[in-house]
């Protein structure tokens, strides 16, 4: 077993990482708050400063900066890169004070799970690696912070620098959640539509003469309904609905939002073309609609060199008695898919475990942080 004191410096290191990985998640970093997401970023700068790692950030006026750790940047080799993202979900003051607690098991909090957790492992994984007299490639710890919507607010600028940087690596191992045995090596894009329908008002008296924009839009979201292939793996959800003015008048006009999840950018194209088409039936006489894309996910596409990158780690993972990964599928967008469409290695879910990501009761297993570290530090230490 090559990695017998790589493990055991992880075994040793744990409790001070769980301080890290409860620090971390108590600093509070919504995605539009850029000042905390900056702060929490500004905590692992901190930490890789100590440690003698070279460090880069890509500064943005409205996201929080990504930032890119390496550690053994002189060597020659290509880098393995551990990838996170920073940002969560819920406001400042959602989970009260103080917002990050712990019991002999779990560890509760905004993004512990998703994805603080993944990013903290990956910090002790590094920090073994050094202690161990790692050299032999870069390993590079990306912190991405607009990840949670799709990385919309830069414009797609913050996972473009991350893919920039990563675009050499010899695998690329994205730390969200775990599931549980599996790395995921397939993922679903993500599209959003709004849709915006017109009408015409008029007094509810006299409904016959107006057009009510709610009714057109519901025709359009039961075909949208119609339009869900499961099979296939396309399916469609208008969980947003907005419109009208009083009770007593017909609405003149409504919005709804349309989320299409896809395998590959086929289906994607088919999706948008029949909202298109929709926006063009009149189901009520007088109404009409529009549709914008408000933000789009590639999809993580199943490919040969995941395929390989996972059998190579399974391997790995046999020689120095860690549990073999299948692999596996998720329905939500992550950075990986990126990583995967600019055509690098990546294996994604090998972050710590737990559940209930973006709720109120969001946690993780406190064993789960070195079990992550131990996936991270074996793949790097051996690939």
């Amino acid at each position: 077993m090559k990695c017998k004191n790589l493990l055991a410096q992880i075994d040793a290191l744990n409790e001070e990482y769980l301080q890290v990985w409860e620090d971390l998640a108590s600093i509070e970093s919504p995605t539009s708050f850029k000042e905390g997401v900056d702060a929490a970023c500004a905590y692992v700068i901190e930490w890789a400063k100590k440690k003698g790692f070279t460090v880069e950030t890509f500064p943005q006026p409205v996201s929080g900066d990504p930032v890119c750790i390496t550690m053994n940047p002189d060597s020659k080799e290509c880098p393995v890169v551990l990838s996170g993202h920073m940002d969560t979900v819920h406001p400042v003051g959602f989970f009260g004070t103080p917002a990050v607690r712990r019991d002999e098991e779990k560890i509760y909090g905004p993004g512990v799970n998703d994805c603080k957790g993944g990013i903290a492992a990956s910090m002790l994984a590094m920090d073994a690696l050094q202690r161990c007299g790692y050299t032999k490639r870069p390993v590079q710890l990306l912190i991405q912070t607009d990840e949670e919507v799709g990385s919309k607010i830069s414009k797609k600028q913050t996972i473009g620098w991350i893919c920039e940087k990563a675009k050499n690596a010899v695998a690329f191992l994205n730390t969200e959640p775990q599931l549980k045995g599996k790395a995921v090596i397939e993922r679903k894009g993500i599209a959003r539509y709004q849709i915006t329908v017109q009408g015409k008002a008029a007094h509810s008296s006299l409904c016959d003469s107006g057009a009510n924009a709610i009714a057109q839009a519901a025709h359009m979201i039961l075909e949208l309904e119609k339009f869900k292939d499961r099979e296939n793996g396309i399916t469609c959800n208008c969980g947003i609905i907005s419109g009208g003015s009083t009770p007593n008048t017909v609405p003149e006009s409504c919005t709804f939002i349309a989320d299409i999840r896809y395998v590959n950018d086929a289906q994607q194209q088919t999706a948008q073309d029949k909202i298109d088409q929709l926006c063009r039936t009149a189901f009520i006489p007088g109404c009409s609609a529009t549709w914008e894309l408000m933000s789009y996910r590639v999809s993580m596409t199943l490919c040969q060199r995941n395929l390989d990158l996972l059998a190579a780690v399974n391997e790995i993972f046999a020689q120095e008695g860690l549990n073999i990964l299948e692999a596996g599928k998720s329905f939500g967008g992550a950075d990986a898919a990126d990583a995967t469409a600019a055509g690098i290695p990546c294996l994604d879910c090998l972050g710590v475990w737990g559940g209930n990501n973006h709720s109120r009761d969001e946690f993780s297993y406190l064993n789960s942080l070195a079990e992550s570290a131990k996936f991270l530090g074996t793949i790097t230490y051996c690939i």
